[in-house]
């Protein structure tokens, strides 16, 4: 095993260790902003274990599901904040 490989494994570990962490406030959330900011953050750190995981496949098509989430994302966090504004 490579030290780039290990390098991706740890770095696949660290991501994980977020996601739950991240999930912990998306559930723990006081408000409707926090949880929209750790969906948010969520919707970050899924497109880094996919980018990650394609990586360490070497295969690109990953890639293209990351461009798309990320477009997903940053519209339902847009729609979210427009949702607060007029809600107010």
């Amino acid at each position: 095993m490579s030290l780039f490989q290990i390098s991706i494994s740890v770095t696949m570990i660290i991501l994980s260790g977020c996601l739950l962490l991240g999930m912990v406030r998306f559930l723990k959330g006081p408000t409707l902003p926090d949880r929209i900011t750790a969906f948010d953050l969520l919707a970050a750190i899924i497109i880094g274990l996919i980018a990650v995981y394609s990586v360490l496949t070497n295969d690109a098509a990953f890639m293209d599901v990351a461009i798309i989430l990320s477009l997903i994302a940053f519209l339902s966090s847009m729609f979210f904040a427009y949702y607060l504004v007029r809600k107010k």
